[in-house]
């Protein structure tokens, strides 16, 4: 029984209490019942609360409606026992042919376990990297590439349709620095002091040579041109080729530079305009964004008829609303806490609902360390340590899984040798090695002719303590699934395969799952089999909701 089960269950005795009549309720019934595990052991599998945040709308004591409730609740089907505890807190305890269960149904759904419909109907923009074209990915970007990626996975596993998005800053002066600088190694020249000055510029140079030789036959500005769209191409295309290295893949690669080809930004400006938010003044068209709490209000195109960052920044959003998302999710860096007020003021100007149609996660800064000494220089990109110099460095797992399993909005300090090592105070390695422990039992049975056979499984052998331990721990995934795609949060599920890791390796030293010598094969066996196979499961699904694998050997 799940804890999903066991809250429609209580759900359905309060709703028949009320149906005849034995309670009556001065506001209806909240539509979902919250069932967690308790806080001690010896107080059931599982507790709520209910008939305390019932109490007052009920008009009696939260004990008084506890003991109501228990009384039906111990009739239900899968049900051993119910307790009232404290001030009225319903520890129940489940039977263990119905926890058992559980199991089972874990093996049989296999890779959707884990997965719900709490989101269903809902298309998500998730945008991150936002980069501009004219250097390798570094390690902020990489930070992102991590989280943003984990976060678009647990929305998918909730039920949402989910766009991965990379907003490719190529429009601007920087992009002719970038060109010229290019163009300047190419010939043998000094780059330009204002220009791009990493040993990457050479090779890039190098490459599009290779590529396109006649390009230093042209003269003037069209060589310069020339060399900054031939550029352009390779730096993007290593790109992303580093970030499927990285295991991150965007579904839409949406160029700035578009918005203004396509007359997007005039289209979307004229969207904002039938919206009455926008005026002009001193020669300057404005967006009233002060309406809706931002510091004060933005400039769109300037006095000299040039457009401002946040123009496009505002027809982007009005275009991936066009495409017909219904919640826009932007992944920025530590220097844009600016950035929030203002994209929120702007979703409203454009006639949405700031609280649900946009939401931006700022993510804090990171720095690693190698010997006591911060990372800082790169052997071709100068004082930015990239992408794929840190995957060499320490993998994409430990990297993927290190980064995704705190908070986006706390600052880091990591060490590679502590991601790196092989031992169970490394969390990345503690979690892959328990499914590694668990592929080789399971391995190990099958040379014994034994498999995880669903037929032949009794769910009520499993009754030693640490098999409900790891039985309850196995029923949370869909919740922490569920809470960490509502809050945006990937590192809850990080830490639930920790402390999940932790009941299985406790199960493993207390429960002897295969027999010894020519002991013979019970019903235990069999059923520790299904649970060793259910665990396996569950571990797989949650590093895979990281972007991480799921080693078989370690």
């Amino acid at each position: 029984m799940t804890p999903e089960q066991l809250a429609t269950a209580v759900h359905d005795v309060l709703a028949g209490l009320v149906e005849r009549r034995a309670l009556t309720l001065s506001e209806p019934l909240p539509e979902r019942v919250t069932v967690e595990r308790p806080r001690q052991q010896g107080h059931g599998d599982w507790a709520t609360n209910v008939a305390m945040q019932l109490a007052k709308k009920a008009g009696m004591p939260p004990r008084e409606l506890a003991e109501l409730v228990a009384t039906d609740l111990r009739d239900v089907d899968g049900v051993g026992a119910v307790e009232v505890a404290g001030p009225g807190f319903l520890n129940i305890t489940v039977d263990a042919g119905a926890q058992g269960a559980l199991a089972a149904e874990i093996v049989t759904a296999g890779e959707a376990y884990g997965r719900s419909e709490t989101l269903a109907g809902q298309r998500v923009n998730v945008e991150f990297i936002s980069a501009n074209p004219t250097g390798p990915l570094h390690l902020g970007h990489t930070r992102w590439a991590a989280v943003g990626d984990a976060v678009a996975r647990v929305l998918q596993a909730a039920g949402a349709e989910v766009v991965r998005e990379f907003y490719i800053n190529d429009r601007g002066n920087q992009m002719n620095l970038f060109g010229a600088s290019v163009e300047a190694r190419a010939l043998g020249r000094e780059v330009p002091e204002n220009g791009y000055h990493g040993g990457y510029v050479a090779d890039l140079a190098e490459q599009v040579l290779a590529e396109r030789p006649g390009l230093v036959d042209l003269e003037g500005a069209e060589r310069t041109a020339a060399f900054r769209e031939a550029a352009y191409a390779v730096q993007l295309r290593q790109q992303r080729e580093q970030l499927e290295r990285f295991g991150t893949h965007f579904d839409v690669w949406f160029s700035e530079r578009s918005l203004h080809e396509s007359q997007d930004v005039a289209t979307g400006l004229e969207t904002l305009r039938t919206q009455g938010h926008l005026f002009d003044a001193d020669g300057a068209l404005w967006m009233r964004t002060t309406d809706f709490d931002d510091d004060k209000d933005r400039v769109l195109i300037k006095s000299d008829g040039d457009l401002t960052y946040f123009a496009s920044d505002t027809a982007y959003y009005v275009d991936k609303r066009r495409r017909g998302f219904d919640l826009c999710i932007y992944l920025l860096g530590a220097d844009h806490h600016g950035y929030v007020n203002r994209l929120r003021a702007m979703a409203a100007c454009a006639g949405d609902d700031p609280d649900r149609n946009i939401q931006i996660l700022i993510g804090q800064l990171v720095k690693i360390m190698q010997g006591g000494e911060e990372l800082k220089l790169s052997k071709r990109a100068g004082t930015l340590v990239t992408l794929e110099e840190l995957i060499d460095l320490i993998g994409t797992d430990a990297l993927r899984y290190t980064l995704a399993r705190y908070p986006a909005d706390s600052p880091l300090t990591l060490d590679v040798a502590e991601m790196t090592r092989q031992s169970s105070d490394n969390p990345v390695f503690y979690v892959q090695y328990a499914h590694a422990r668990v592929a080789s039992l399971l391995r190990n049975a099958a040379d014994l002719g034994l498999a995880a056979d669903l037929d032949a499984f009794d769910p009520s052998a499993l009754t030693h303590e640490k098999e409900g331990v790891l039985l309850r721990a196995l029923a949370e995934l869909p919740r922490v699934v569920a809470r960490a795609a509502e809050l945006r949060e990937p590192h809850r599920v990080a830490r639930y395969l920790e402390d999940l890791a932790g009941d299985y390796h406790r199960f493993y030293d207390s429960c002897r799952v295969l027999p010894m010598g020519d002991e013979e094969v019970t019903d235990v066996h069999r059923a520790r089999l299904v649970l060793v196979a259910a665990t396996r499961t569950v571990l797989a699904n949650g590093l895979a909701l990281l972007g991480v694998t799921a080693p078989d050997r370690m």
